[in-house]
């Protein structure tokens, strides 16, 4: 059985489809922890789930490499096998990287390398992109720039606004995530290889 910790900053939405997903004994992986960089919404369903949470504010520290260490200590409480940034906001710095590297995985709101950083959306419509989508990756050092596991694309209509089209990669970036987990989970996807 895989050991998941899902990190998050928001309302947690991959992180509900995730636990749903986990629940089915059949799929492989087990989610242990949730942990966040603020008292995210999110949590919440952690907490139905029964599923432990921590939160490490980054702003309790001076160092972002002092932050890292304190969450990296909250996470090794739960020995996983794979973390999972899902809607995590936080750029993580090298010492964090280096620990966990290639099992750490983000989701991205497009199809990288096109628009990386936390406006993928926004800058998907200000380009007149056709179509935008969703990228899993690696997390490396850089921002948005690790090797991709799976991408899948999404269509800008002519009347998108950032709402819109955000809420459409939202469902494709669910079945996605919840694919490469249990992907991960049965040996199908190998994240050192991919990562070489």
């Amino acid at each position: 059985m895989l050991s998941v910790v899902v990190l998050i900053s928001g309302s947690g939405s991959n992180l509900n489809a995730l636990l749903e997903a986990t629940e089915n004994p059949l799929f492989g992986a087990k989610i242990v922890a949730v942990g966040s960089d603020n008292p995210a919404d999110g949590l919440a369903h952690a907490e139905r789930f029964g599923v432990p949470t921590f939160v490490v504010s980054p702003g309790s520290f001076d160092t972002r490499e002092n932050w890292a260490t304190v969450l990296m200590a909250n996470i090794n409480h739960f020995k996983p096998d794979l973390i999972v940034l899902a809607g995590f906001m936080r750029i993580l710095p090298s010492n964090f990287v280096g620990a966990y590297s290639p099992n750490l995985i983000n989701t991205h709101p497009s199809l990288l390398p096109q628009f990386p950083g936390g406006h993928a959306v926004r800058d998907a419509l200000y380009a007149g992109a056709k179509t935008t989508g969703v990228t899993i990756h690696i997390v490396d050092e850089g921002v948005d720039t690790g090797p991709h596991i799976a991408q899948r694309e999404v269509e800008v209509l002519p009347d998108d606004n950032e709402f819109e089209l955000h809420e459409r990669i939202k469902v494709q970036e669910r079945e996605l995530l919840i694919n490469t987990v249990r992907d991960i989970a049965q040996n199908k996807i190998n994240l050192a290889a991919i990562s070489k």
